[in-house]
């Protein structure tokens, strides 16, 4: 498994000529709510093993919560279960509205 921290993610995101990796937001719902990045699929942590079918094995997947504990979690499960391109965004969407997106709420 891979690290990203937000300004590279941030730039692949932009960088027309790149494949654009699936966000996985494994947030509670009440967290989803208050602030996401854009175009995100939000499946809740604890709903991960129930819901992994919804991801392809051979996407790139950059997995988001909100310090980076919880989505590093999410990532080893995944990795278990054979998904190859895994990516934790290292301070999750706390570090998003530090280093990208400073208007985004916070909690």
């Amino acid at each position: 498994m891979q690290q990203i921290r937000a300004r590279q993610l941030a730039d692949w995101l932009s960088d027309q000529g790149r494949t654009k990796p699936v966000l996985l937001d494994v947030r509670e719902p009440w967290e989803y709510e208050i602030c996401h990045l854009p175009d995100s699929l939000h499946i809740p942590m604890h709903q991960i093993p129930l819901r992994s079918n919804e991801l392809r094995m051979d996407d790139d997947i950059v997995i988001i919560c909100h310090h980076g504990g919880r989505s590093m979690q999410v990532a080893m499960f995944l990795e278990r279960q054979g998904y190859s391109s895994l990516i934790n965004l290292t301070g999750g969407v706390n570090a998003w509205a530090d280093e990208v997106a400073p208007d985004l709420p916070r909690y």
